[in-house]
């Protein structure tokens, strides 16, 4: 299966724009809930600076923007406290909060972020990505890639796709959150990595998930 990154487009950043409509109560920028998925997959070429494959192009546009590095052992003591925060703020959500090394991995299982076959958020997620954009915002000497994954179940490359919207959903929501497009990277893997058995339901649910790896910029 391709693993296929999505990179800028001015005009899909613009698509993006054009969908947003300003809270009243709060004043700030939003996804219309009419826009469906369609708009919401045109909205990703907002998160301007987007790195093929995330490698030195994405760490050299971050400390072109001024952002600085992490070096020696200033990065484990921010991915500790950035854990800690991320575990105080996501307790009781359904987020699993995972650290591999200098790496911090939050599994959201799609049972609580989107609808059965759909790329939208669920409404009722937004508080756990609200609180998860918090931690983004204050850490921002971090990088951000978001994985869709899926089950085996129906076609691979629907699969591949559904996954794919998935990820451009929950990083778009982060992107109208004010967080720096040029932190992410985003893909959909599709049934390609489980996490348990695709012979079970239960396993299945398991596989169904958006996952956001945390590193630092160093």
């Amino acid at each position: 299966m391709l693993m296929k990154t999505k990179i800028v487009a001015a005009a899909a950043a613009l698509a993006f724009l054009a969908a947003c409509t300003t809270d009243p109560y709060t004043g700030q920028q939003k996804i219309a809930n009419t826009t469906g998925g369609a708009a919401i997959g045109a909205g990703i070429g907002a998160l301007a600076g987007m790195a093929l494959g995330g490698g030195n192009d994405r760490r050299n546009a971050l400390i072109g923007a001024g952002i600085g590095a992490l070096a020696g052992g200033a990065v484990g003591n921010y991915m500790d406290r950035q854990e800690s925060e991320l575990r105080a703020q996501l307790q009781g959500t359904g987020v699993s909060v995972t650290r591999a090394g200098d790496r911090i991995i939050l599994n959201m299982p799609s049972n609580i972020t989107f609808a059965t076959d759909q790329d939208a958020v669920k409404s009722s997620f937004y508080p756990t990505l609200n609180s998860v954009g918090l931690v983004l915002k204050k850490f921002n000497q971090t990088m951000v890639d978001v994985y869709g994954h899926t089950d085996s179940t129906g076609n691979d490359q629907y699969n591949y796709d559904l996954s794919e919207r998935r990820a451009m959903s929950v990083a778009n929501y982060f992107y109208g959150q004010g967080i720096d497009g040029r932190r992410f990277v985003v893909r959909g893997l599709g049934e390609t990595q489980p996490i348990a058995s695709n012979s079970t339901e239960a396993g299945k649910a398991q596989n169904r998930r958006v996952e956001i790896q945390l590193s630092p910029l160093s």
